[in-house]
């Protein structure tokens, strides 16, 4: 920055600049490439979806959803301890906890997003060696993460109490893999449509009510049709009603058509051709997600 105040020197007939420190901190670290700087965004997201780092109020929402998470894990093993008996199944939980992880999914996916979004600082990060793609890809790998985290401890801890309590018989051991293979399912679908649905709006608040109410729009819309299709009794429309719900898509595609789990779902879920469908479906959501989150960061990128 010049100053041209008077007392400025003159070199050669023209006035010279004057460079002024105005607070910037110097780095004289190595410096890294992509893989180390998209992997810093990514952590650096973790953190913040959680709180770490941010202001006490910031940490309220996802530790106290992290805590009713780990309800029905916890009365589960005093159940087992004094009945000697399971109460909460391994791949249910999911199922039975939806209405938590959407929540936490609308309270924190905005996060990851809209800051960048409103203040218009995503060229900043794409005048270093990150791209694009390793943008889009740190941050829903963050949220991924969030939300396997937010699963997975709560059913580790279910199956180390199972293991402490020592029920009669041996554990299940396959229920609690076949819950772990889930609930890496629910994370990267449930992350890549919230993350999605909330990049189109710089409003975090917006960007809340448009998660929560593709849930419920979701969720409501499955109940419905499923009900109505088995109350005439076309129990296979019903069947591939449930599938609207991206919990129970999950359900169909990872636990019960591949490691052959029963449903959680009131319902059955389309079997044969379904079971692809299902897979299919779920794979073209995630794809569907990513595209639609490189659009819109490429058109914010170009402001």
């Amino acid at each position: 920055m010049s100053d041209l105040s008077p007392g400025t020197p003159i070199l050669g007939g023209a006035p010279a600049g004057v460079i002024h420190d105005i607070g910037y901190r110097h780095y004289d670290g190595p410096r890294t490439g992509r893989g180390p700087a998209t992997a810093a965004l990514a952590v650096h997201t973790l953190r913040g979806v959680f709180g770490l780092g941010r202001p006490a109020r910031a940490k309220i929402i996802p530790f106290l959803l992290a805590g009713v998470m780990m309800l029905p894990a916890v009365v589960s093993i005093a159940v087992m301890a004094v009945a000697k008996q399971k109460m909460a199944g391994y791949t249910e939980y999911a199922v039975m906890m939806q209405a938590v992880l959407a929540i936490f999914l609308a309270a924190q996916a905005p996060y990851t997003v809209a800051p960048d979004l409103r203040f218009r600082v995503l060229p900043l990060y794409l005048s270093r060696p990150v791209t694009l793609w390793d943008y889009v890809g740190a941050k829903l790998a963050a949220m991924a993460a969030a939300m396997f985290l937010l699963l997975a401890v709560p059913l580790t801890t279910l199956f180390i109490g199972e293991l402490v309590v020592d029920l009669p018989g041996p554990p299940d051991t396959g229920g609690y893999l076949t819950s772990m293979a889930g609930a890496v399912g629910y994370a990267v679908l449930l992350a890549c449509v919230g993350v999605a649905v909330a990049s189109f709006t710089p409003r975090r608040g917006l960007g809340v009510a448009a998660v929560i109410a593709l849930y419920l729009l979701a969720s409501g819309v499955s109940t419905v049709v499923a009900a109505v299709m088995e109350s005439v009794n076309d129990y296979d429309a019903a069947a591939w009603a449930w599938l609207i719900n991206p919990f129970f898509l999950v359900d169909a595609a990872v636990q019960v058509g591949i490691f052959g789990a029963e449903p959680s779902a009131p319902g059955s879920y389309p079997t044969g051709i379904g079971v692809a469908a299902a897979i299919t479906i779920m794979l073209g959501l995630i794809a569907l997600s990513v595209t639609a989150l490189v659009i819109r960061y490429r058109k914010a990128a170009s402001r």
